[in-house]
């Protein structure tokens, strides 16, 4: 069951760049109706390492997990950030994630 603390504590761990595995999305404790949602199957690009991902330090061609980015949009809502708000005037994912946190900081 996710709360306010277990939600803030997974904000602080988005970062904008990341996709997060099934698994510890689990058990991290994201809800399970959120996985369903926001999960997606990824492939690597290799035209610049921003594109290519990467999983124990191997690159992989696919990847099925979340997006951190995206679990932070969902953390904020649920969180009450005014998420397309804070995030209107920044370029960039993770700096979208860090007018997320800002934001529920100043809460």
């Amino acid at each position: 069951m996710l709360n306010r603390l277990k939600a803030t504590i997974l904000l602080s761990e988005c970062n904008g760049r990341d996709i997060w595995p099934i698994d510890l999305c689990r058990q991290k404790g994201v809800p399970d109706a959120w996985i369903e949602e926001l999960s997606d199957c990824f492939e690597s690009g290799f035209q610049s390492d921003l594109q290519t991902i990467y999983k124990d330090d191997q690159v992989v061609n696919q990847f099925h997990g979340v997006q951190d980015f995206h679990l932070a949009y969902k953390l904020g809502e649920y969180l009450g950030v005014d998420v397309p708000a804070v995030t209107a005037s920044v370029l960039g994912k993770t700096a979208e994630v860090q007018a997320i946190k800002e934001a529920f900081e100043e809460g």
